[in-house]
């Protein structure tokens, strides 16, 4: 079959690898009928996660049609339109009974060097490293989904690969960003970031009925689709975030902060931003942390940051004292993508949304290895790339 395949930093091809088998009693093969390239591809495209292997399939976002299932897999049968989430979880641990999917505690086939990284495992992940499990991504014809009896979202019949493809990851993973944020009606909002993840966020915080939803970001595209979503915006490049926030929440500050970006911060201008470019280009840094340094400084006092931005490791000069005076929470974490499917599958075919807004770039899966250039370097309006086989 044909895969994207990581080769390197910046280096991704489309080549031919073996076609995947049954391995275990309970995994399903899927037909990859759509996928899509997330912003969390970057950071391997990038080379800023550790763990990637020359050969690697990547790709975590993907949906498709059974066409085999193992003998203890009495979920799925051939044939089943499914949505794959990103994260591989078993359904029986103590923390996926708790729906904290995302750290499932038998789904990392390598979970004894994820337990010496980060003290304890993590779930494992489709295409995302091999701290993760080194399992192949959806980003090709076919994949191998382990614990299949679980890992997946079934999809009615009547609506369209582009509606639902979103239900593996950006969805969920905008949706769980405000949720963490426990909304209330006279709350402001507000998101940094307006890429694919922070255009939920923004989505999910009207849903669930903030008062006021701010987006940043400097890209004049995504602003706009956030204007569309309903969000106030501002571009960084052009006024000065501190000075509009204060106007927007009469000098509050916003109660509930989201960090859409991660660990590749694209400020430039601050002297935070450049030190972090500094050390990171001498590997005395691995993240660069410019928006939760933001976000610490402008968040109302007692008011809570929400992270679904994806870190890979060391951050350096984080103002900790003053989250700690300040009495702000901290919620984050990959994504329990099972945790929230039945409801946004629910909503989507109410109509309350159709996440396929979002999609800017359709091509065939052969392109993929431009798209990515293309996606990282934010050029011919890209916000989000949809690939096919």
């Amino acid at each position: 079959m044909k895969a994207l395949v990581w080769q390197g930093k910046k280096d991704i091809r489309y080549e031919t690898v073996p076609d995947p088998q049954i391995e275990q009693p309970r995994d399903a093969i899927i037909k990859m009928s759509c996928c899509a390239i997330c912003g969390s591809d970057l950071h391997l495209f990038d080379g800023f996660m550790p763990g990637m292997e020359s050969g690697d399939i990547m790709g975590h976002e993907f949906m498709g049609e059974v066409v085999e299932v193992g003998k203890e897999n009495t979920a799925l049968k051939v044939g089943d339109r499914v949505v794959v989430p990103f994260t591989i979880i078993c359904g029986e641990c103590d923390q996926c009974k708790r729906g904290n999917f995302s750290v499932c505690e038998r789904s990392n086939r390598n979970k004894d060097v994820a337990d010496k990284l980060f003290g304890h495992t993590t779930a494992g992940l489709f295409g995302y490293t091999h701290l993760t499990g080194g399992y192949p991504g959806g980003q090709a014809e076919y994949v191998r989904v382990p614990f299949a009896d679980k890992t997946h979202v079934k999809i009615p019949d009547g609506l369209t690969d582009e509606q639902v493809l979103f239900l593996g990851d950006i969805f969920p993973t905008g949706w769980q960003a405000a949720v963490q944020c426990d909304i209330e009606p006279e709350d402001t909002v507000c998101i940094w970031g307006a890429g694919p993840v922070g255009q939920m966020a923004i989505r999910s915080a009207v849903l669930l009925g903030a008062k006021q939803v701010i987006s940043i970001d400097n890209m004049p595209e995504r602003l706009e689709m956030a204007r569309a979503g309903g969000a106030i915006t501002i571009n960084f490049d052009h006024e000065s975030v501190l000075d509009r926030l204060k106007e927007l929440t009469q000098d509050k500050g916003p109660e509930k902060c989201i960090d859409a970006v991660g660990m590749e911060s694209h400020a430039t201008r601050s002297a935070d931003a450049m030190y972090d470019r500094l050390k990171q280009a001498v590997m005395l840094e691995s993240d660069r942390p410019h928006v939760l340094r933001e976000m610490i400084y402008v968040c109302r006092p007692a008011g809570i940051l929400s992270v679904p931005g994806v870190y890979g490791g060391l951050i350096d000069k984080l103002p900790f004292g003053a989250s700690m005076n300040k009495g702000l929470t901290w919620r984050m974490g990959q994504t329990h993508v099972n945790r929230w499917t039945d409801d946004l599958l629910r909503r989507i075919q109410e109509g309350q949304i159709d996440p396929s807004f979002v999609i800017t770039h359709k091509v065939s899966l052969a392109d993929g290895p431009g798209m990515y250039q293309t996606f990282r370097d934010k050029v011919d309006g890209c916000i989000k790339v949809v690939m096919k086989p």
